[in-house]
């Protein structure tokens, strides 16, 4: 049976996957003249007042704050807080390391972004043009640039349907009539066997376990030299395959991972051809 070449995509969470912290934290709120706990501290308790969504109060709020201290933010304002934003150990180097070896098991590499942050600051990253794809919250603009709402909110479960608009290779938003009709397995952009989705916390469980459950491989990742009883507990309770410091350098567990992954979806396609 004649089989096509095959793509692996690794799927990432970007907060406290391949960055230490909260995006909006870098830059952002300091400009504000914020504190970071108080901030996210208003967030919570405006989403439990008025029943809302957490990401759609977090992104309100940014909007409103902005508006009482007299800052313009624009889509390039966005990409210039992300300026400062800092990435764990090894990310850099990464993609270009994980696209050699793939290509060298005569693979198709691709890396995609699904994050709850603002696609606009991932964008503005140094690594942004080594992903195929971001998905992130985002705002809507006016003839000025300027944001004024809210236009896409990304959570822990509305996550998932980007890896079904990858799996079918249906990447454009607008597009919701081709994402929802039947495509055979055999025919789709990248089976779910192909996919490696790296995440931190509860917040993306739901794409952890659907990727797993899929036949994919999901990976826990944790700050290193702090705990990891969460990740340790999400491979207990059968969510993720793997755990790992959010170390990217070469020869660190997260490479080995990234190795054993791919060596793996080429080992199950070369069975298919025979």
């Amino acid at each position: 049976m004649a089989v096509r070449k095959q793509r692996v995509a690794f799927i990432y969470d970007f907060d406290g996957t391949l960055s230490p912290g909260n995006m909006q934290e870098y830059d952002f709120i300091p400009k504000l003249n914020l504190n970071s706990r108080k901030f996210w501290g208003e967030v919570k308790s405006k989403a439990k007042e008025q029943q809302a969504d957490e990401i759609l109060a977090y992104m309100h709020l940014m909007l409103r704050k902005a508006n009482e201290h007299g800052v313009r933010v624009t889509r390039k304002d966005f990409k210039d807080y992300a300026k400062d934003i800092k990435l764990f150990s090894g990310v850099k180097g990464w993609f270009d390391r994980v696209n050699k070896y793939a290509k060298s098991q005569n693979l198709i590499p691709q890396h995609y972004i699904v994050s709850s942050g603002i696609r606009e600051m991932l964008m503005g990253t140094s690594i942004a043009s080594k992903f195929k794809k971001i998905y992130a919250s985002s705002f809507m603009y006016d003839h000025h640039d300027v944001a004024e709402a809210a236009g896409l909110a990304i959570n822990y479960t509305t996550k998932t349907q980007f890896l079904f608009r990858i799996n079918k290779g249906v990447l454009d938003l607008w597009d919701n009539k081709k994402v929802n009709e039947f495509i055979q397995l055999d025919d789709r952009e990248v089976p779910f066997r192909n996919m490696v989705f790296v995440g931190d916390g509860a917040t993306d469980v739901p794409c952890m376990r659907l990727v797993k459950a899929l036949g994919g491989h999901s990976v826990a990742v944790y700050k290193p030299n702090t705990s990891k009883e969460l990740a340790e507990r999400l491979k207990k309770e059968g969510r993720v395959n793997y755990v790992a410091p959010a170390d990217y350098s070469k020869g660190s567990k997260m490479d080995k991972i990234a190795h054993a992954v791919i060596n793996k979806v080429t080992a199950y396609w070369a069975a298919q051809k025979v």
